[in-house]
C-alpha cells in the first residue's frame, strides 16, 4: 500500500500523469506507473475498481470520497522525513538481524572482496 495523503502540488503533477498514461502506448503507460509508484508512492490498485481505467477523473472522485487526502506542503515534507528516518532504521535493523545469522552473507563485504580482487587481478 502507497500514501493516501499528498500536496496539491503533487495532486497535479499525479493528474497529468495519468492524463499521459491513458494517452499513451502500453509500455509509456508502464513507464507512467513506476513512476507514480517509485517518485509519489501512489499506486492506482488503492484507489481504482479492478479491471477500469484509473485516470484524472477517478482521481478527483477518489479525493472527493476521502480516499486521498490533500494535505499542506509543510506535513507532507514532515511524512517523507518520517518515512525516510523509518526506512533508514528498518534496513539498520535488518542488518544487525543479518550479522548475527552465520548463515547470512553479506553481500557488501563480498563485494568489496571481489573489486579488491579483481582490481589486484587487473594491476598484474
Amino acid at each position: 500500500m502507497g500514501r493516501n495523503k499528498f500536496s496539491q502540488h503533487e495532486i497535479d503533477i499525479i493528474a497529468m500523469l495519468l492524463r499521459k498514461k491513458n494517452a499513451g502506448t502500453r509500455f509509456q503507460q508502464k513507464l507512467i506507473r513506476h513512476q507514480l509508484r517509485v517518485n509519489f508512492e501512489f499506486n492506482i490498485s488503492d484507489f481504482n475498481e479492478q479491471g477500469k481505467a484509473f485516470g484524472e477523473e477517478e482521481l478527483r472522485r477518489a479525493i472527493d470520497r476521502g480516499a486521498i487526502r490533500i494535505l499542506d506542503d509543510a506535513t507532507i515534507a514532515a511524512m517523507k522525513e518520517k518515512r525516510a528516518r523509518d526506512k533508514a532504521r528498518d534496513a539498520e535493523l535488518a542488518q544487525q538481524e543479518n550479522a548475527g545469522n552465520a548463515e547470512t552473507t553479506d553481500w557488501q563485504a563480498a563485494l568489496k572482496e571481489w573489486e579488491e580482487y579483481y582490481a589486484d587481478v587487473e594491476q598484474k
